[in-house]
């Protein structure tokens, strides 16, 4: 019955089905290792939340070059580590961060850097801000920062990808990208290779900044592309198995589809039958 499966035409298919297949078992295991590593980021993020605040140097190392250099960039399992720092702002090169959406609104973050005993700097995002009245480009009054000794609390967040334009508007550093080697670059000292998510800080943040939500990524949309791909290569080697088997009893003569039969060649009964 199954004899013409081994027809060119039927070989090409079962070729063209199996490679079909293949792809979509590989494009199910990529996603399978999307999902892990977006799995990794928040538990690493929960877990920042949880964890005792360590000392900065326990998870950046600080740079090492002049003005406007940069440090290395944490490692993996450093970031959304929560760390401690003590140093003084320099409000003179808060940076403006624009286009930022904090509660469905569209604002800015406040960067500024926070200048350690050693010279060397730590770009702390304060918070979030609204614009000025005008637009949401429209630049807003950012609270002062205290001044003297300010101790920090917050979580490690890598840099942004993408460099961003860094202009100066009104006196302050603007970009939309929080790109920290190119930051720096902007800066009359050297810069550690991440910034911070301000949690907390001594003296106390001004109210009108609102805290910068983490959110955590959408792993379960990846585990669904799993199953989709995954369910694609079952259907497809299921698909060419049932039009087989459907071509096969058709050619039996079993079934709805069953090839139709030539009566002229069938013997015509006598008379007497």
């Amino acid at each position: 019955m199954y004899r013409f499966l081994l027809s060119p035409r039927w070989l090409g298919a079962l070729a063209l089905t199996l490679v079909a297949s293949a792809i979509m078992v590989l494009l199910g295991n990529w996603q399978l290792d999307r999902y892990r590593g977006r799995t990794e980021v928040n538990e690493r993020i929960d877990a920042g939340l949880r964890m005792t605040p360590a000392p900065l140097t326990d998870a950046l190392r600080a740079p090492n070059g002049g003005a406007g250099t940069v440090g290395p960039a944490p490692a993996e399992d450093k970031v959304w580590t929560r760390i401690t720092a003590t140093g003084r702002y320099d409000p003179t090169n808060t940076i403006l961060v624009r286009g930022r959406t904090v509660e469905s609104r569209v604002g800015f973050e406040v960067l500024t850097p926070l200048v350690l005993a050693d010279g060397t700097a730590l770009l702390v995002d304060r918070g979030w801000v609204p614009p000025a009245p005008g637009g949401a480009m429209a630049q807003p009054t950012v609270p002062a920062a205290p001044a003297g000794d300010v101790t920090v609390l917050g979580r490690v967040h890598a840099t942004e990808s993408g460099a961003g334009a860094v202009n100066r508007r009104d006196g302050r550093l603007e970009t939309r990208r929080i790109a920290v080697s190119r930051l720096a670059r902007e800066l009359p000292y050297p810069v550690y290779g991440a910034y911070v998510l301000l949690d907390e800080q001594t003296p106390a943040a001004d109210p009108l900044f609102k805290a910068v939500p983490v959110g955590h990524t959408n792993n379960w949309q990846n585990f669904g592309y799993v199953v989709q791909w995954w369910l694609f290569a079952v259907m497809a080697l299921f698909g060419y198995g049932w039009v087989a088997r459907r071509e096969a009893r058709r050619a039996a003569g079993i079934g709805p589809n069953r090839a139709p039969v030539d009566r002229a060649a069938e013997p015509t009964p006598s008379a007497s039958a």
